[in-house]
């Protein structure tokens, strides 16, 4: 037995992050914490292109929030629907036209063997020497290793990532070393669907369903 969801959190998370990277929000807010001040320029939004991995009800919702910020947003998947996207004021190309135009990519697919390491060398040389990577998804849709070597190598210009191949992360791990030194990584724990509401609502309806059980009346039954 399962529960019900929503997914405005995770799609406020992705602008948050997108936010946080492209401001340095974080390396400011610790310099101004820590008795200092400005340290680095920031990265405009506003008329800048966003590639959406993926045009699901995540990224639906992302591309609505990044439109009124005056984004153009574009999306690719492998089964992506050309005419939905259009609906949606999306513009559907291919993956390298996104990888290579866009300025913000942010990956909103499913973990399966079909997207398992879709981004990885590749898709990252194709990539703006400024851009930035944005995964609220599933860590092993990007290839960590590529990541970490791109964003050290400088050949891309950030990421905000709230997953990761193993959680918790490794104390050791080379993303943790580049939060610490590079201006435009933000990392956060898996917290896209935590917020007080989605969990007023698992924890409600989980109850209902061991009580539902109990009595031999299962509800909200997984198939």
């Amino acid at each position: 037995c399962g529960t019900g969801g929503y997914v405005s959190p995770t799609s406020e998370l992705t602008i948050a992050l997108m936010m946080a990277v492209a401001r340095s929000i974080v390396r400011e807010a610790n310099s101004v914490a820590s008795g200092g001040w400005q340290t680095q320029v920031g990265l405009e939004l506003r008329g800048k292109t966003l590639g959406l991995v993926g045009l699901g009800r995540i990224g639906s919702e992302v591309a609505a929030v990044a439109q009124a910020l005056g984004m153009n947003v574009i999306a690719w998947s492998q089964n992506i629907d050309v005419d939905v996207a259009a609906s949606r004021g999306v513009r559907a190309v291919s993956k390298h036209e996104l990888f290579s135009t866009a300025d913000v990519v942010s990956i909103h697919l499913v973990l399966s063997e079909r997207s398992r390491g879709v981004v990885s060398t590749t898709e990252f040389s194709a990539m703006k020497p400024e851009a930035i990577l944005i995964n609220t998804s599933r860590g092993p849709i990007v290839d960590e290793t590529a990541l970490v070597h791109a964003l050290r190598s400088g050949v891309i210009g950030g990421a905000g990532l709230d997953v990761f191949d193993d959680e918790p992360l490794a104390i050791d791990h080379p993303l943790r070393e580049l939060a610490r030194i590079h201006p435009r990584v933000v990392l956060t724990p898996h917290i896209g669907y935590v917020t007080d509401g989605l969990y007023r609502q698992f924890f409600t309806e989980i109850v209902e369903d061991i009580e539902a059980w109990l009595e031999g009346q299962a509800i909200r039954v997984v198939s």
